[in-house]
């Protein structure tokens, strides 16, 4: 046996023979460890073909009765694409303390209820810390199974003799496998027993859900491997200062990407929330300027959410600009639409921007809502509190066209909205649809135009 020491980046996995200070693939500082390469002896082998699975044509493929397995909490089963697919593997990461733990006993609890026989391998905790975590929260446990251990090889074992229909892995950077001489959450441990559980789960069935651990970034810790090698990619995140929490789907081969499930945490565990657009917009503030209401999509989910700004004088040469929920960059960029094509004088004012209930906005589609609270803190001025604004805005001022307008409008209207603004091509092909309905409609065609339709009524 042949042992070699190499240097490996925990970011990337990037590997070299000698130390470097950054590494020269994701350019990380100090991201580079040392670890032992062992090369093992093996006797050639002959491959019986018999004892691997043959090629078939894909029409000949059987499909199982049961493809997917409802876990009867309807926000997972949303962002999963409709249940648990038998053979998967999903990663579910976030800070510590989130409620990711939390969110698979009561998973298990639900399965349970079904007959499903499920293997919750707790590395982090003992026994009686899980049993006590999942009798606050009430959960049927009698088909769960619960191993504290960190070998990999011990694990599969135990497997074999229970076959569970789920296995869940609290947390794959504490488990290990003896073939990798590294320590366990090194880049090559996590691939290996990551890479190990997903042959488990293609071969045999069994869906499998890894729970990981996420850098100070708020990015999943481990090589960028690991998210290849699973299906789905879930993040829960939240505010600790806050009860509610978002599952978010940012990969998902069995469904569609950038869904979102809603929930609160309480003493009893984590409860759905079935309204997040009435559930965002309960403690708005009405008749206080700076404040505007946009529609965003969440995956195929439209959301209702406020849209809070703060202008005052800066009290130092360079005023200050500072956003929660939104892109900075974006915001600065419609900053400077507003002071050129709206005539706003804020090169001396401190703007303060953000997204109530802790929600993270990407989307273009709320560029004209975010220039409409800016203009309506600056100005003094609040807008109507049923009004929806809709749109995004080019360099040139322009608000353009957005997608799903139709969804977003039907969302105002469930929640008592009066008007929506949106962009004049939206409005002509919404325009027939809305006829008879207790919402109207305005379209716009540039940020002057939209500023000065919407402070109209406000004086």
């Amino acid at each position: 046996m042949k042992i070699k020491t190499i240097f490996i980046c925990q970011e990337c996995g990037y590997n070299t023979a000698k130390w470097i200070g950054r590494c020269p693939e994701c350019a990380s500082w100090n991201s580079l460890v040392e670890e032992i390469r062992q090369k093992l002896k093996t006797k050639p082998r002959v491959l019986l073909l018999d004892a691997f699975s043959k090629p078939q044509r894909l029409s000949e493929v059987k499909m199982s009765a049961e493809l997917r397995m409802k876990t009867d909490i309807a926000e997972l089963d949303h962002v999963l694409g409709g249940g648990i697919v038998q053979g998967s593997v999903v990663l579910i990461g976030g800070a510590p303390g989130i409620g990711k733990s939390t969110l698979l006993l009561q998973m298990c609890g639900a399965l349970n209820k079904k007959g499903k026989k499920i293997l919750y391998i707790s590395a982090e905790e003992s026994a009686q810390q899980t049993k006590m975590r999942a009798e606050r929260i009430a959960n049927a446990t009698d088909e769960l199974y619960i191993v504290c251990e960190t070998n990999l090889d011990v694990i599969l074992e135990h497997i074999k003799k229970i076959s569970p229909d789920v296995i869940i892995a609290d947390s794959i950077q504490v488990l290990y496998s003896e073939e990798i001489a590294s320590a366990a959450g090194s880049v090559g441990q996590v691939r290996e027993c990551a890479a190990k559980l997903t042959v488990l789960a293609k071969n045999s069935g069994v869906a499998v859900f890894l729970v990981g651990h996420v850098t100070k970034e708020g990015s999943i810790a481990g090589p960028r491997v690991l998210e290849h090698l699973v299906d789905s990619v879930l993040y829960f995140e939240g505010d600790s200062q806050t009860s509610f929490r978002i599952l978010r789907a940012v990969k998902n081969r069995f469904g569609s990407t950038n869904e979102i499930g809603i929930f609160e945490m309480t003493a009893a565990g984590l409860k759905e929330v079935d309204n997040p657009s009435q559930m965002f917009l309960t403690e708005r503030a009405y008749k206080t300027s700076g404040s505007a209401v946009v529609a965003t999509m969440e995956g195929s989910r439209p959301i209702l959410v406020e849209i809070q700004s703060l202008v005052s004088p800066t009290n130092f040469g360079l005023p200050r600009r500072q956003t929660t929920g939104i892109d900075f960059s974006r915001a600065s960029l419609l900053i400077a639409v507003l002071e050129k094509r709206a005539h706003c004088a804020l090169q001396t004012q401190d703007i303060y921007l953000n997204v109530a209930g802790g929600v993270r906005i990407v989307e273009p589609a709320a560029d004209l809502a975010i220039i409409a609270a800016i203009a309506s803190s600056f100005k003094e001025k609040p807008l109507s509190g049923g009004d929806v604004i809709l749109g995004e805005v080019g360099l040139g001022g322009e608000v353009r066209a957005v997608t799903h307008v139709d969804m977003r409008i039907k969302e105002a209207m469930k929640l008592g909205f009066k008007r929506v603004f949106l962009p004049q091509k939206n409005f002509k092909m919404e325009m027939e649809k809305t006829k008879k309905t207790n919402i109207s409609l305005i379209g716009v065609e540039s940020v002057k135009e939209a500023l000065e339709l919407i402070f109209a009524d406000n004086g």
